[in-house]
Formats: C-alpha cells, sequence, structure tokens
C-alpha cells in the first residue's frame, strides 16, 4: 500500500486541528482523529488547547502504524487484497478502531470471498454508515468499483 497516499486520505477525511475538539462521538480529539487516550500527556486538558504540529505528527503517525498492524490482525492476508480495498479497510480502521472494525463480520466475509458487492452492501448496512454518512459513502463508491 502507497502509504503517502493513505496518509493524504486520512488527512482529508479526519481533518487537521492543532488543538483539542470534541469529535462525532463527542470525545476529545486532535490533530489528525488522534483519540486522546489516558496515556496521552493531553489526557485531561481543556477543549481548545493548543496542540503543536510535532505532537500531531508524531500521534498520527503512530496511529497510522497501529492502525495498518490492526489490519493485519483483523485480515490475515490483507496485503493480498487489492490496494484499493487494502485502503478501504485501513480507513475505516482509523475510524473506528479494532474492536468495533472487528464486528463488521458480514463485510469481512464479503472480502474474504473477494465479493466487493457483498462487502458495500454491509458496510451500509451499519452504525457507523449513519454517524460518517458521507465519508461512509465515499468508502462504500469505492468498493463497489473494485
Amino acid at each position: 500500500m502507497n502509504i503517502e497516499e493513505f496518509k493524504k486520505e486520512i488527512e482529508i477525511d479526519e481533518g487537521c486541528k492543532y488543538e483539542i475538539y470534541l469529535d462525532h462521538l463527542n470525545l476529545p480529539t486532535f490533530g489528525i482523529g488522534h483519540l486522546i487516550l489516558d496515556s496521552d500527556p493531553e489526557s485531561g486538558e481543556e477543549v481548545g488547547t493548543p496542540v503543536s504540529e510535532d505532537r500531531v505528527s508524531e500521534c498520527f503517525n503512530k496511529d497510522v502504524h497501529t492502525v495498518l498492524s490492526d489490519c493485519e490482525k483483523l485480515y490475515e492476508d490483507f496485503y493480498t487484497l487489492p490496494e484499493e480495498v487494502q485502503r478501504i479497510i485501513a480507513n475505516m480502521m482509523f475510524n473506528m478502531g479494532y474492536p468495533r472494525l472487528s464486528k463488521f463480520k458480514g463485510m469481512k466475509a464479503g472480502v474474504d470471498a473477494r465479493d466487493w458487492q457483498q462487502a458495500a452492501d454491509e458496510m451500509v448496512d451499519s452504525r457507523w454508515y449513519n454517524q460518517v454518512t458521507n465519508r461512509a459513502e465515499r468508502l462504500v463508491k469505492r468498493m463497489r468499483s473494485v
């Protein structure tokens, strides 16, 4: 997978904020969709607290590494999938995280069977689709075109 292209795509989907904000689920976040963890020094800081460009970049690179590792955990053959499918799955993993994406059993069955229409149908049939509709519609359209 072209990691730089993936990172550009995520930055477009997530946006980039150099301060703490609340995401669509009201969770404290900063940078390029970095959900603040208890272990982060920013944990407990107020919304609006500035975050440096270096810190945003550090967290984004770490998050991308974690996402790709989680994709391999969920799909043992992840890097044998078409690159477009890899990027769709990785985008969803970045957006939702492993615990939530691992519950997309029907989508996984579709991907495992290389049935991109089934995978797309299962993406639509989810709460995630209604939470991030514009992003989800773009990803579903891309899955249908594989």
